[in-house]
């Protein structure tokens, strides 16, 4: 009698637990593990799986192949085959090291020299690995929370420039029914629309696709005067913090946040990018 009543006691808290944390706005934790990215020609990968959203950092390049959504969606899109182009072997993030000094922190392509990594931090709020060039000039920090990711490069080269970049494709794919929000007004902007310039601080802006519930936004956390371009191309996006043309402006360590938002109203991207703001 008493196991009995020890067995529906415990049953009792244990559905409690289970109601509260269903109840609860409480984001699922951070789970880190290993595997192969099937779509990006099967390549060694991180895989960070958060509440809204999964990563696949790619181990030897030290960038993201893949960002799959709630639906299952990647938009990214990234895979090697040399010639592919903005089809494929151009995209991914941060793509932040391009001929100088080396070419790093890019999902390994044919183009990309490799890098070393190691996972600092694995708990189920935080995911940190640390990627260092084959040279030992650059070193870049993936920093994984439940709502986003940061990078940080950490190490410039002596003497070299960089940018960080988000080639993609929103929603699956670049349709001419895509759009972009960005820092400078409220407007939303068909995604052929370019934008030159330096965006106002807080420097962000963010990607959507008419037939998706969310955006994918993009924030660098250090205001500059440094151009911030955005260029489409007929199968991807080009949006480069410190870009202009080919000329790269980035000298010293920064930080860029990358996250969706289960949203596609200017306002809530607004806010979120404010959470962020230390």
């Amino acid at each position: 009698m008493v196991y009995k009543i020890k067995v529906m006691v415990l049953l009792a808290c244990c559905s409690l637990i289970i109601f509260a944390c269903s109840s609860s706005n409480q984001a699922m934790p951070i789970v880190l593990s290993h595997g192969l990215d099937e779509t990006a020609g099967d390549l060694p990968s991180y895989i960070i799986t958060t509440d809204n959203g999964t990563y696949y950092l790619e181990k030897s390049g030290g960038g993201l192949s893949s960002m799959i959504d709630k639906d299952g969606i990647d938009w990214i899109g990234f895979h090697p085959e040399k010639g592919s182009g903005h089809k494929g072997e151009y995209r991914g993030f941060p793509n932040a090291i391009h001929k100088q000094d080396g070419s790093y922190f890019h999902a390994m392509n044919a183009g990309t020299d490799p890098a070393t990594s190691a996972v600092e931090i694995n708990t189920s709020e935080h995911v940190r690995i640390v990627f260092t060039s084959d040279n030992g000039h650059w070193q870049g920090q993936w920093d994984f929370y439940p709502d986003r990711l940061d990078f940080t490069m950490k190490t410039v080269s002596s003497g070299y420039k960089y940018w960080v970049q988000y080639e993609g494709v929103p929603g699956g794919e670049m349709d001419p029914t895509d759009f972009w929000y960005g820092s400078a007004d409220n407007k939303s902007h068909p995604i052929n629309e370019p934008f030159i310039g330096d965006l106002p601080s807080p420097e962000w802006i963010a990607f959507g696709d008419v037939k998706s519930p969310r955006m994918l936004y993009l924030f660098h956390h250090q205001d500059d005067e440094h151009p911030d371009n955005y260029v489409s191309r007929p199968h991807m996006t080009v949006l480069g913090f410190g870009r202009s043309n080919k000329d790269k402006y980035l000298t010293t360590p920064q930080t860029f946040s990358m996250g969706f938002v289960e949203s596609v109203n200017y306002s809530e991207i607004e806010k979120t990018v404010e959470r962020i703001l230390p």
